[in-house]
């Protein structure tokens, strides 16, 4: 199970620290919580530092919140990514699909 937590900047934009593994059990708290609290902004931050686990629903629904605020016009990057999700992000292209410049 994952948790969030949300933290505004200075200048108004949102970083959002996930925290636990992002899998199936995952899915329905985060698309029901978290994507309506973080549309309003002009750029959000999703920090994958604490995140050990990402499984293929986690992927759809990480594809599902970045197109969804990408189409609101929402700059969204992707953070701290550790070395074994990256790893799986770039097998099933992730990079590619939502573009390079969203890894940071």
């Amino acid at each position: 199970m994952i948790d969030f937590l949300l933290k505004e900047t200075a200048d108004e934009n949102l970083i959002v620290l996930f925290n636990g593994d992002l899998d199936i059990d995952s899915t329905e708290v985060v698309e029901e919580e978290l994507l309506p609290a973080i549309e309003n902004y002009k750029l959000v931050n999703i920090n994958f530092e604490n995140v050990p686990f990402v499984d293929s629903s986690g992927m759809g629904l990480l594809l599902t919140i970045v197109q969804s605020l990408k189409a609101k016009g929402v700059k969204v990057t992707i953070s701290q990514v550790n070395e074994d999700v990256q790893f799986i992000f770039e097998m099933l292209q992730i990079p590619e699909i939502l573009g390079e410049d969203t890894f940071i």
